[in-house]
């Protein structure tokens, strides 16, 4: 199972580092300003926040922890077709709430099922941190080419495929034996 989830949450962290390190470019290009750039940030990480301590509670005592995960890569497809359709800072923090809403769902629960198993614990953190850093690094020099070389247009069609990829990967998690 743990095979399954770093597969897929490698593909998810790639989606969000191709826009992360030019971000505030995306949100000029909207007609944005720093202040819509960091707002938008915010509503992320503060939706976020307050979903996901809120859920924890009811995912800590659901036997649906793989549904869980599931739908929280599902929200994000939703979130990252919504950049294909930006045109306002407003627009952008709507795209936000959902992103932040598809961790809060999906973050518990993957951490939840991650952990499950008692043996390598520290490897198996270790494995999912070397791939968060690596994804991270790749995202941001793939995504700064394909935004120089070919445009926002299609860095976001990039990144809601690679989302749609760790959804479908993600499905994968229904035939796992617990």
């Amino acid at each position: 199972m743990r095979k399954i989830l770093l597969i897929t949450d490698s593909f998810y962290i790639l989606a969000g580092a191709l826009i992360g390190p030019i971000y505030a470019l995306f949100v000029e290009k909207i007609g944005g300003d720093l202040l819509d750039a960091s707002g938008a940030f915010a509503v992320f990480m503060i939706t976020a926040a307050l979903v996901v301590f809120l859920l924890a509670f009811w995912e800590d005592r659901s036997k649906h922890k793989k549904k869980f995960v599931i739908a929280g890569y599902g929200i994000g497809i939703i979130g990252y077709a919504g950049y294909l359709f930006v045109n306002s800072a407003s627009s952008l923090f709507v795209v936000q709430a959902i992103l932040g809403l598809s961790l809060a769902l999906k973050d518990p629960a993957y951490d939840a099922l991650f952990s499950d198993s008692k043996k390598h614990l520290a490897i198996a953190w270790g494995t999912w941190e070397a791939l968060d850093y690596l994804m991270l690094g790749a995202g941001a020099l793939i995504g700064g080419f394909i935004a120089q070389e070919l445009g926002f247009s299609v860095l976001l069609w990039c990144m809601f495929v690679l989302s749609v990829i760790s959804f479908l990967v993600s499905l994968h998690l229904i035939s796992v034996k617990e």
